[in-house]
């Protein structure tokens, strides 16, 4: 299905970032299952690698402009209840800015954006305090998140397994691990 004037004039809009998520898009639509994008540098601890706000200014409008006409598109493609989009980093940051201008890695609290997938999307979940220092209504853990991911690939995580390098069986997540039920 040919792209909508709309979405090719939005992949033009960016042709270096978005060549990253037009080939994500791609290789999803040429059957590959699982594709993983890299984008940015988001460990802003502060100099050299410039401020948290300058770096925000510079990276956060790109990373929007091409995850929007990403899900657009594969919206319009009919692949957004196959595909599920997941921007994830590996840690939350906390909640003050450091001495260089930077911040720090948070463990206590992230973030995570999750769209199509056949998900019920469009929505907040959970909440912090008034700092964003620590989880203050439904906390939602790693688990929940993988088991809703791979709920969406078909795969029932209270029943499967692998098998580990000592040749046990091991559970894909936490074994009482459920998926989000305000998304599936």
């Amino acid at each position: 299905m040919a792209a909508a004037p709309r979405t090719r004039r939005l992949w033009r809009r960016r042709p270096l970032l978005n060549d990253y998520f037009l080939t994500a898009r791609r290789l999803v639509e040429a059957g590959v299952r699982c594709v993983t994008l890299a984008y940015g540098r988001w460990d802003w601890h502060g100099q050299p690698h410039g401020t948290t706000f300058e770096n925000a200014r510079h990276h956060m409008p790109m990373l929007d402009l091409g995850l929007t006409t990403l899900v657009e598109d594969l919206h319009v493609r009919g692949l957004d209840q196959d595909v599920s989009v997941v921007v994830w980093g590996e840690f939350g940051r906390t909640p003050q800015i450091n001495r260089e201008a930077g911040r720090d890695h948070w463990p206590a609290v992230s973030c995570a954006l999750l769209a199509g997938g056949g998900m019920r999307t469009g929505q907040v979940i959970g909440s912090t305090d008034r700092l964003a220092g620590q989880a203050k209504d439904r906390p939602v853990h790693f688990s929940e998140v993988f088991a809703t991911l791979y709920r969406n690939l078909g795969i029932d995580t209270n029943r499967e397994t692998v098998t580990d390098h000592t040749g046990r069986p091991q559970f894909l997540v936490d074994h009482n691990a459920q998926p989000m039920r305000e998304l599936v």
